[in-house]
């Protein structure tokens, strides 16, 4: 049979290629497709796929499932505990499965009350958020974290492809100037700038709405995939988690729909965010 032969595996490789090559040996060993090996597993072939090439790690649901369809003794599910502690520079460990999740999700749906969201954010934002939360790491160490953080941001840059984002901003953050006036306007007109592409959608949430709402506590970032469950992904002072249980996940989504249901229409959101960024470019925010 062709494919990976034994010696291809290649452990100086990054983790995730490393097993993603030997998911594929020990798959054609056993004579099974990638559609054999994903049948009873809530992932797509696609998915399998992905792993194998390297590109995506392995939930652990998935690696017990692997184990059971190939006879592996619970190889993989021991070994995905390897491959999600293959850090990526500049980013918190607790974030790294919705580093992935984020670039496969064919919906991301997020509320962040406090800050605007890290896919938003501009390089001096990001340089002001994490000084303050980190005020005694070296400047190299921040540096790192905002390039990263740049990076991520440019998964919404490519027009033509997914994921969608929708996003819900309180309004205290347009209005909150963490940093000086011009970089505040450009932070604002960088997220209206992305609000004008089809497949971004800013609401605001007034701060006078009137009306409470599920999420007066807490944060969230909704995803959907086209061959994986959905996530939910919140998030607190340094440290971060991670949800898949579906009954779980499915509260969160009512909520989020109560809560965008309280939000301003996107063409009001967008002239209001515009608002507030000429208000800073002509210095009469907080008159």
């Amino acid at each position: 049979m062709g494919g990976v032969r034994r010696k291809d595996i290649d452990g100086s490789e990054s983790v995730p290629s490393f097993y993603g090559k030997e998911l594929r040996w020990k798959r054609e060993q056993a004579g099974l497709t990638l559609g054999q090996l994903a049948e009873g597993s809530f992932y797509g072939l696609s998915h399998l796929s992905e792993i194998e090439r390297g590109e995506r790690r392995m939930p652990r649901e998935l690696a017990e499932h692997v184990d059971r369809m190939l006879g592996t003794d619970g190889f993989f599910a021991r070994r995905c505990e390897d491959v999600h502690k293959a850090r990526r520079k500049g980013h918190a460990k607790y974030f790294e499965r919705v580093l992935e999740a984020e670039r496969h999700a064919d919906v991301i749906e997020e509320w962040c009350p406090t800050l605007f969201p890290g896919l938003l954010q501009t390089g001096p934002y990001i340089y002001a958020v994490v000084r303050a939360t980190h005020p005694l790491e070296s400047v190299r160490t921040t540096e790192e974290k905002v390039q990263a953080r740049l990076a991520r941001g440019r998964l919404l840059d490519d027009e033509g492809a997914t994921p969608e984002y929708w996003v819900i901003l309180d309004e205290s953050l347009l209005r909150r100037p963490i940093l000086p006036p011009a970089e505040m306007a450009e932070q604002l007109e960088h997220i209206a700038e992305l609000a004008r592409r089809p497949r971004i959608t800013p609401q605001v949430l007034p701060w006078n709405t009137g009306r409470p709402h599920p999420f007066m506590l807490g944060t969230a970032k909704l995803m959907t995939f086209p061959d994986a469950p959905p996530l939910v992904y919140t998030e607190s002072l340094h440290t971060g988690d991670t949800i898949d249980e579906p009954a779980l996940v499915r509260e969160y989504r009512k909520s989020y729909d109560r809560l965008r249901a309280t939000a301003l229409p996107p063409e009001a959101s967008l002239a209001l965010i515009e608002e507030v960024a000429d208000d800073y470019r002509r210095g009469k925010q907080g008159d």
